[in-house]
């Protein structure tokens, strides 16, 4: 069976698809970690003139989602989701290089993320993706230890590893 294309769009608004990603996203988290140790941006936050968000289709099934926080000295990925069913077939993958895709034209070389200890898949995707251990940024820095002392920090610059910028671009 041929899987269908992947298509990342750009989602402007919270979409009923774009609901129900991060709350998939929120309830797996919450098997995992305490409320305070979460710090995915909130539903509204994530269409902030500073956010590009995203989602990823896979025929007209909206699979994966995330987005890219643009600052002025790096670019931050955010809420980078893909639903359990969909996992291993390139769908984080086109969705990284469209955030890269992104960072890159907003003249942003490093990226950076925070994700949680308890996130092996995500931290071995990270690491194929090129990304490695730097120390907390804002505004995680200035966290109390109770609420970053799960979280795992990277960054990356230029586009990395395994990840080929031009998938996922529509």
């Amino acid at each position: 069976m041929t899987m269908p294309a992947i298509r990342i769009e750009r989602a402007t608004s919270p979409t009923p698809a774009v609901r129900e990603l991060v709350a998939a996203l929120d309830a797996e988290l919450a098997q995992s970690y305490a409320a305070e140790q979460r710090h995915g941006l909130a539903l509204d936050a994530l269409f902030q003139p500073h956010i590009l968000f995203f989602l990823a289709f896979a025929g007209d099934d909206a699979v994966g989602c995330g987005g890219i926080a643009l600052f002025d000295d790096f670019a931050e990925v955010k809420r980078l989701y893909v639903r359990p069913d969909r996992r291993g077939q390139g769908i984080a993958d086109a969705l990284l290089a469209r955030l890269t895709m992104e960072a890159a034209q907003a003249g942003h070389a490093l990226l950076r993320l925070e994700t949680g200890v308890f996130q092996p898949a995500a931290l071995r995707f990270y690491a194929r993706a090129g990304f490695l251990p730097c120390p907390a940024f804002e505004p995680y820095k200035s966290m109390p230890k109770s609420a970053g002392g799960m979280s795992v920090f990277r960054e990356r610059r230029g586009t990395g590893a395994g990840v080929d910028p031009k998938r996922g671009q529509s």
